[in-house]
C-alpha cells in the first residue's frame, strides 16, 4: 500500500511539473511574441475612403455575400489618387475594400499600369493583390507573373510564384522577387536568370536597376558572353554598356587567359581587363603566369602588364620559372595569325630562379619566336657552380633545359672549385653550348685570358694553367675539361704551390655569390653588386667629334 502511495505521490509531483514547464513555456511565448509585435513598426493605415465612381448594376445578396456591394458591368473605384476598373466587384465599404473580378486594372499616374484577372483590395493597409495573368508595367519595363502582391504605402510589387521582368534587351526571370517603381530597384532570388542577346547570366541573388541598366551580383553569379566568362560573388554589371567591376576574388576568363584578384574591371566589348590587389593572370594556352598587385590585360591586342610586387611564371618547361621584376609587359605581334608570337619584357631589378638556372639583370627582354631571354645592364647567369657575365647576356631554352648562353662585351666566366680556387675565362665574345643541362662546349673570341686548375687522375689538384689568346674553345665531360683548342697562345703552367698571388684571379674577376637567388621567394630581395664592382659600360663605334668638313676648313 505505501509503494502504491509513492508511485501516485510522484505521479502527481511529475504532472505538477510538466505543468509548470508547460505555463512557464507559453509565458516565454506570448512574451517573444509581445516583444517582436512591439519591435515591428506600425502600419499607418489609410484614412481615406474607397471610393465607387461607377457601374451599370447595384445589387445586395445578403445570403451569399453579407455586408457587400455586388457590382456588375464596367465598375470603377478611386482610392487615394489611383484609379481601378473591373468587369464585377464584391464592395465592402464598411472594411474600405472590395474583391474585383474580370480585366482588372489598376493606374497609378501615367507611369504605372497593373493588369490582371483577379485583384482583392484592401483600403485601409493599401494592399492590392493580384492574381493571374498579371502584368505590372512601369515605364518601358514590365512585370510578369501570376501572383502579386502591390503594397502602395511603400511603393513595392513583390512575386511569390515565378515572374519575368523585360525591360530594353533584358529579360529577367527568378522564383521570388520585388520591383519598386519610385527607385526602380529590382531584387531577385532563386533560379535568377538574365538573358540579352549579347550574354547569359545565372545566378541565385541578383538586384536589378531599370534605369541605369546596372545588374549587382550578390550571390554566386556566372556571366557568359561568346568567349568570355565571369565568375563573380560580388560586384557590379552593366548590361547595356557589358562593363563589369567586380569584387572578392571573382574570376574573368577568356580563350583560355584567366584573370583572379581582390577587384576586377572588365569591359567584355573591348577585351580590357584590370585586377587591383593579389592579381593571378594565367595564360593557360602558353602556360605562363603574371602575378602582382596590380595587372592589366587586352583580349584584343594580346597586350598585357603586371607590376607592384610583379612575377611572372613559366611553366611550360619541365622546371618552373619564377622572375620578379618592378613592371612586366606582355605584347603579342600578328594576332591571330600563324605568324603570332609575344614578348615578354621586364623593366628593373629582375631576378629570376629555376632549379637549373638563376640570374640577375637590370632589364631583359623575353623572345618566344626563339624562346631567348636577353638580359641588359650588369647581367649574371649561374648554372650549378657556373656563372657568366656581360654587357649582354641571351639565353636559349628548349624544351626542357638551357640550350645555349651567348654572353656579348667584357665577357667572364667563372666555375668554383673551392673558395680559393676558380677557373676563369675572359674575352670580348663566349658561348656555352649545354645538353641535359651540363656544358658541353664553350666559344671564346677576342682578347682571351684563361686561369684554368689541371688535376691529375686522383683528381688532385697539381697546378694553374695560365694562357692568353685570341680564340678559345673547351670541351666538357662529365663537367670535366676533355680538351681544348686554341690558335698561336702565350701561357705559363704554374704548380700548384707556386701560383703567384697576382695569377689566382684575373684582372676582371668577380664572385657573385651573395646576389645569386636562393629560391623562388628570394627573388624579391634585390641585392645589388657592391660599389665599385658594376660593368663600366664599353664604347664601340662612337661618332667622331668633328666632320669631314669642319676639317677641311682647318
Amino acid at each position: 500500500m505505501d509503494k502504491m502511495k509513492d508511485k501516485k505521490q510522484n505521479k502527481r509531483i511529475n504532472g505538477g511539473h510538466r505543468l509548470l514547464f508547460f505555463c512557464i513555456l507559453c509565458l516565454f511565448g506570448l512574451y517573444v511574441a509581445v516583444s517582436y509585435a512591439e519591435e515591428q513598426p506600425q502600419r499607418e493605415q489609410s484614412k481615406t475612403k474607397v471610393i465607387l465612381l461607377h457601374t451599370d448594376n447595384l445589387t445586395y445578396d445578403q445570403y451569399r455575400h453579407p455586408g457587400a456591394q455586388i457590382l456588375t458591368g464596367n465598375v470603377q473605384f478611386q482610392h487615394d489618387g489611383v484609379l481601378m476598373y473591373c468587369d464585377s466587384a464584391c464592395f465592402y465599404e464598411a472594411t474600405n475594400s472590395f474583391d474585383a473580378f474580370g480585366h482588372v486594372k489598376m493606374v497609378q499616374g501615367d507611369t504605372l499600369d497593373l493588369v490582371g484577372d483577379m485583384l482583392l483590395y484592401n483600403g485601409l493597409d493599401q494592399l492590392a493583390r493580384v492574381r493571374y495573368n498579371v502584368v505590372l508595367t512601369h515605364r518601358e519595363s514590365k512585370l510578369y507573373t501570376d501572383s502579386l502582391d502591390y503594397d502602395r504605402l511603400y511603393e513595392l510589387g513583390y512575386f511569390f510564384e515565378g515572374g519575368k521582368l523585360v525591360d530594353k534587351d533584358n529579360v529577367l526571370t527568378s522564383d521570388w522577387g520585388q520591383y519598386s517603381p519610385p527607385t526602380r530597384q529590382a531584387v531577385f532570388n532563386y533560379n535568377v536568370k538574365l538573358e540579352n542577346p549579347k550574354f547569359t547570366l545565372i545566378s541565385d541573388t541578383l538586384n536589378y536597376n531599370t534605369l541605369t541598366s546596372m545588374a549587382e551580383i550578390v550571390g554566386p553569379s556566372n556571366i557568359d558572353s561568346g568567349d568570355n566568362h565571369i565568375y563573380s560573388e560580388s560586384g557590379f554589371y552593366n548590361t547595356q554598356t557589358e562593363e563589369a567591376i567586380l569584387l572578392d576574388r571573382s574570376i574573368v576568363t577568356n580563350k583560355g587567359r584567366k584573370m583572379v584578384g581582390d577587384s576586377l574591371y572588365y569591359d567584355s566589348k573591348s577585351g580590357v581587363g584590370e585586377g587591383f590587389r593579389n592579381v593571378v593572370y594565367t595564360d593557360e594556352v602558353n602556360k605562363n603566369m603574371l602575378t602582382g598587385n596590380y595587372c592589366y590585360y587586352n583580349d584584343s591586342t594580346g597586350y598585357s602588364m603586371a607590376t607592384d610586387s610583379a612575377v611572372a611564371i613559366d611553366y611550360s618547361q619541365r622546371d618552373t620559372m619564377y622572375m620578379h621584376a618592378d613592371t612586366f609587359k606582355v605584347y603579342t605581334f600578328y594576332m591571330d595569325t600563324d605568324s603570332m608570337y609575344r614578348e615578354v619584357r621586364g623593366y628593373y631589378k629582375v631576378r629570376s630562379y629555376r632549379m637549373d638556372v638563376q640570374s640577375v639583370c637590370d632589364s631583359l627582354v623575353f623572345d618566344s619566336r626563339d624562346t631567348c631571354i636577353t638580359m641588359y645592364r650588369d647581367p649574371i647567369v649561374w648554372n650549378g657552380g657556373q656563372q657568366v657575365l656581360g654587357e649582354v647576356i641571351k639565353v636559349y631554352l628548349n624544351d626542357s633545359t638551357i640550350d645555349r648562353i651567348h654572353v656579348i662585351d667584357q665577357t667572364l666566366s667563372v666555375e668554383r672549385i673551392d673558395s680559393v680556387h676558380y677557373n676563369q675565362v675572359a674575352g670580348k665574345e663566349m658561348t656555352s653550348y649545354f645538353r641535359d643541362g651540363e656544358m658541353y662546349e664553350t666559344w671564346v673570341n677576342g682578347n682571351v685570358y684563361v686561369d684554368y686548375y689541371m688535376f691529375d687522375d686522383d683528381s688532385l689538384m697539381i697546378g694553374l694553367n695560365y694562357t692568353e689568346t685570341t680564340e678559345l674553345k673547351l670541351f666538357m665531360k662529365d663537367r670535366k675539361m676533355e680538351k681544348i683548342w686554341m690558335p698561336a697562345s702565350t701561357g705559363v703552367i704554374y704548380p700548384i704551390v707556386m701560383i703567384p698571388p697576382n695569377r689566382l684571379y684575373l684582372s676582371n674577376f668577380a664572385w657573385f655569390d651573395y646576389i645569386r637567388p636562393l629560391n623562388k621567394d628570394d627573388i624579391f630581395v634585390w641585392r645589388p653588386k657592391k660599389s665599385g664592382t658594376e660593368l663600366k659600360a664599353s664604347y664601340k663605334h662612337k661618332a667622331p667629334l668633328q666632320s669631314l668638313d669642319q676639317i677641311k676648313k682647318k
